[in-house]
């Protein structure tokens, strides 16, 4: 769009105007209302973390036991984790895409599970219901891949920022559903699985086009430094951290109130509209800085344009013979380039479709011979890579412990003779720490890298030894601690996926990050099984069996009474954490070079490349603000 340079085109105090059709359509095109979009579609991708709420209608309504009800939790953690085809395919297409086929599964998925309890089909085996909680849940993984990836490619130089930001309203969205569905259909659980069916989906096609790759530009203003190139973006996320700081305050004490008191279904109303009014505040952050991007242009385009003279070259004999010199050139680019008739243009997905297939052909020949940390790796250099296995080895045991930790909390509390109210506070308390862990974790890991050059994985390795804290809390079943505990190991479980993904993104780079970022998040199914259901699981079946005769066949209830229910399980997790302590510090040694220098340097190098093309006065600020729509 052209911005009026007329003095009729600003207002009062000099600046630009705002309540325009133009203004309104920067604001919409911008990269900053693409970041409001992304956390929108990402406050509603948490369905997963609200199993719990409406598991014991899945289980009356269809009859099924304990362990069909566990299966079912399965192939929802399944779903959720194993993203590795929308990052394939985010590889090749438009983020659009991926966002549109996730908003279709997972108004699939869960819109058949809603029929399938509400008895408005006919009941379905245990193996459907298992693909369409897996594919509900998959759609997730959708909504993360074109979202956060695609704000991270947006801003590589925040991308610590960015993640924890983005990860913590994914930790805080199974709150803002429990809220909003009260809101809407009041305390009935077949009602929110409706409500997990159609919003995520709505939301994601409302702002499918808004989501989009734009050229990066950073704006230098105070000083050319590498921390003052990125302190216009940090300045606006610090302003979304503080907005979603007040969001998780207001969840965590309605949260607390609504256990205390009884709401009525207009105070349940209310209260969703106060959340939706907190939720919808980052707009104001974005309209603030679009406001500046048009400020700063106007004044760029009153200043006088600088002109530079240079002394000409002495002249060479070509000069004396244009003819021949330009017979020349044109024969040598004759020769180098085939004809239009004979090679004609691909289109933009054809292209796409041919670099990625031709990429992951010809790096069979070179997947053992990586390139320099921090350069763009193919998907095979990385997976086999030592960096990864490293990585995906301390993951396992990390995200591993920590989920089994809060899968199990429930459990944990009613072994140690909490009452149920207090096993609901550890709940609350999980997820409002698990939000505070992504979000620490991803703005404090990118100051002290920026400032200290603090190396992410040494990050990483803290945050597995602080969760040896809460796991060894749970294990000797300390009086009242669990309430320590659970703040402990949501914290931690939310602190890691930030760390994660920012490493690879930054020791495998971007060009392939899609794929690599779903990648990481395999690690999480494959520590909850084996420490979850292999540790955790079969030592507690066997402690209750101890105490019900030697069996646990039979009716009634089977539970295990006693800090030995998970002592044995917790001091296994924990001593498999430390392994995850180690091996990540093996990480920590093969990037201390990489970490020392400026690994964000080749992105402003770029940006300076793209700068130096002159542009016209008239030309769409959309350029300038790197947010055009061509550019997808």
């Amino acid at each position: 769009m052209v911005f009026a340079s007329s003095a009729g085109a600003r207002d009062g105090a000099g600046g630009p105007q705002v309540l325009t059709a133009r203004f309104v359509r920067q604001v919409v095109l911008g990269r900053w209302f693409m970041v409001f979009a992304c956390l929108l579609i990402l406050s509603a991708s948490g369905a997963t973390y609200i199993f719990s709420i409406y598991s014991k209608v899945l289980k009356t309504s269809l009859g099924y036991d304990q362990r069909t009800l566990n299966t079912l939790s399965f192939f929802k953690d399944l779903g959720a984790n194993v993203g590795v085809l929308s990052g394939l395919i985010n590889e090749v297409t438009p983020p659009w895409v991926v966002l549109a086929m996730g908003a279709a599964m997972n108004l699939a998925g869960y819109l058949m599970i809603y029929l399938a309890i509400d008895g408005r089909t006919a009941r379905p085996p245990v193996w459907l219901m298992c693909i369409y909680i897996c594919v509900g849940a998959n759609s997730q993984s959708f909504a993360n891949t074109g979202a956060l990836v695609t704000c991270v490619k947006n801003f590589p130089e925040s991308r610590g920022i960015v993640l924890g930001l983005l990860k913590g309203f994914v930790g805080l969205s199974g709150a803002i559903f429990t809220q909003l569905y009260l809101a809407i259909y009041g305390d009935d659980a077949k009602s929110l699985v409706l409500l997990i069916a159609w919003l995520p989906a709505a939301i994601s096609i409302v702002f499918v086009h808004t989501v989009r790759i734009m050229p990066y530009r950073p704006r230098r203003r105070g000083g050319s430094s590498a921390a003052a190139t990125t302190d216009n973006n940090n300045d606006a996320f610090f302003c979304f951290l503080y907005i979603s700081i007040a969001l998780a305050c207001y969840l965590l004490v309605m949260i607390v109130v609504q256990k205390q008191v009884n709401f009525s279904h207009a105070a349940y109303a209310v209260s969703a509209a106060a959340l939706l009014l907190v939720l919808f505040l980052p707009l104001a952050v974005v309209v603030k800085e679009e406001y500046k991007i048009q400020k700063e242009l106007e004044e760029s385009l009153r200043e006088p344009p600088t002109v530079t003279v240079e002394k000409p070259a002495a002249p060479s004999k070509a000069a004396y013979e244009p003819s021949q010199s330009i017979a020349a050139a044109t024969a040598a680019a004759t020769e180098a380039e085939p004809s239009p008739a004979s090679k004609p243009p691909p289109s933009r997905s054809s292209s796409r479709w041919s670099s990625f297939l031709w990429g992951s052909s010809s790096c069979l020949r070179h997947m053992f011979s990586p390139p320099a940390q921090g350069e763009d790796y193919t998907i095979l250099q990385a997976l086999v890579s030592v960096d990864m296995l490293v990585l995906f080895l301390a993951t396992i045991c990390g995200v591993g412990g920590t989920l089994t930790a809060i899968d199990n909390m429930g459990q944990i509390g009613q072994s140690l003779g909490y009452p149920a109210k207090s096993i609901n506070t550890f709940v609350s308390l999980i997820s409002i720490w698990n939000y505070a862990g992504r979000v620490t974790a991803g703005f404090a890991s990118e100051i002290f890298l920026a400032r200290y050059k603090f190396p992410r994985p040494l990050m990483l390795t803290l945050v597995l030894l602080l969760s040896c804290v809460g796991h060894l809390l749970i294990a000797f079943g300390v009086p009242q601690s669990l309430y320590a505990a659970s703040v402990v190991i949501g914290f931690c479980f939310g602190a890691q996926w930030p760390l994660l993904f920012a490493i690879i993104s930054e020791v495998f780079g971007l060009k392939y990050y899609s794929t690599l970022y779903n990648f990481g998040s395999v690690a999480s199914p494959i520590g909850a099984y084996v420490l979850n259901v292999r540790v955790a699981g079969a030592l507690y079946d066997a402690e209750a069996a101890k105490q019900h005769g030697g069996s646990l066949a039979g009716a009634g209830d089977k539970t295990c009474i006693g800090v030995q229910c998970f002592r044995k399980s917790f001091l296994i997790i924990t001593a498999a954490t430390v392994v995850g302590v180690l091996v990540s510090l093996v990480l920590v040694w093969r990037t201390r070079n990489f970490y020392k220098g400026d690994i964000y340097a080749k992105f402003r190098d770029n940006a300076d490349d793209a700068d130096e093309v002159v542009k016209r006065p008239d030309e769409p600020a959309e350029a300038i603000n790197g947010s055009s729509s061509s550019k997808r």
